[in-house]
């Protein structure tokens, strides 16, 4: 169980180097190395009684880590973290033994990582540019682990969509995806209404979840930590409205066509999370809600997930009713740091 733990470790580290962020990386590596039976928190890890990637538990130790470094209670590992240059191995080691021992770890470890990655809505703005652009009409969100709600704020937000520059002037958030391929359409996107559902719904208005939800951002992944920062003072002054309960039974009791909108089913990066039953309830009921679409009350289900566990980028898919075909849209960054946009 032990080399099982510890090689689940170094895959984190290798996942977090292909993804940009290579402090975390060797952070992970070194994890790895130094986790033992001399602290409550490294019997933890090393006895977890769970799947370590299911459980997203090296992300559960490294947000908690972050998160002790962000509010000033390591000062000997945060000599490590950036913008300082980390110290060599030997140093780095003594650093984490030294910040293991400390005991509230242990409350990080009891819950599962929650993200609000802002960039994705790059990727999904673009998603209600084409819906937009085959309706005609105003649209209605209804986010499917929707966190924070930030993304379901994406109309806040400016962008540059390979070339096709809008959005507010003065707005908090400014997304610039690497583009490939050809411009999204080009549409006006009228949200009329907005709502999410989570498991955990998180509180904008309250510093400390705005702080956890800090603490899981790479932190030498500086942009990210900003934009995060920005969408998060924005979305205090302004929430938008998330439910807390089961994404299948919320889909059943608020999502049908409705005549003059169109209603846009929507997620990234959370459908995978869903119990097997919960997806296929959301299916069926998509799938016989939108039977009953029609051109002035269509219905659109917009998805942005990691189809497999191959390593292959994420997709953005769309089925749109009436008719019901599945497009596939594009393929993009997990973070939405680029688009390829088909």
């Amino acid at each position: 169980m032990h080399a099982d733990i510890r090689a689940a470790f170094a895959q984190q580290g290798d996942w977090n180097r292909r993804l940009g962020a290579p402090f975390t990386a060797r952070l992970c590596d070194r994890l790895g190395v130094v986790l033992d039976h001399g602290s409550a928190t490294g019997r933890a890890v090393l006895g977890w009684p769970g799947d370590a990637f299911g459980d997203a538990l090296m992300l559960r130790l490294t947000g908690g880590l972050n998160a002790l470094v962000r509010a000033g209670a390591l000062p000997g590992l945060a000599a490590h973290y950036p913008p300082n240059k980390a110290g060599d191995d030997a140093a780095l080691d003594a650093a984490l033994r030294a910040a293991l021992s400390d005991d509230r770890l242990l409350l990080w470890l009891e819950s599962a990582p929650q993200t609000n990655e802002v960039g994705r809505s790059g990727v999904l703005m673009p998603g209600l540019l084409t819906i937009a652009a085959a309706t005609g009409l105003a649209l209605e969100l209804f986010e499917l682990g929707a966190s924070a709600g930030l993304n379901l704020r994406l109309d806040h937000y400016g962008y540059d969509l390979g070339g096709a520059v809008f959005g507010p002037a003065d707005a908090p958030v400014r997304l610039a995806p690497d583009w490939q391929g050809p411009p999204p359409p080009a549409a006006d996107v009228r949200i009329v209404a907005r709502r999410g559902v989570d498991l955990a719904p998180i509180d904008v208005r309250d510093p400390a979840a705005r702080d956890r939800l800090l603490a899981y951002v790479w932190p030498e992944q500086t942009a990210r930590v900003a934009r995060l920062e920005a969408a998060l003072a924005a979305a205090a002054a302004d929430p938008a409205p998330i439910d807390a309960g089961d994404a299948a039974a919320w889909v059943e009791a608020h999502v049908a066509p409705v005549d003059g909108r169109c209603g846009v089913v929507l997620h990234s990066i959370a459908f995978q999370y869903f119990p097997a039953t919960t997806k296929a309830r959301i299916a069926a009921h998509m799938t016989a809600q939108g039977a009953l679409a029609t051109a002035t009350a269509p219905l659109a289900w917009l998805r942005y997930e990691l189809e497999d566990a191959s390593g292959a980028l994420p997709t953005l898919r769309l089925t749109l009713w009436p008719g019901g075909e599945d497009r596939l849209l594009a393929h993009a960054h997990p973070h939405g740091a680029s688009v390829q946009w088909l």
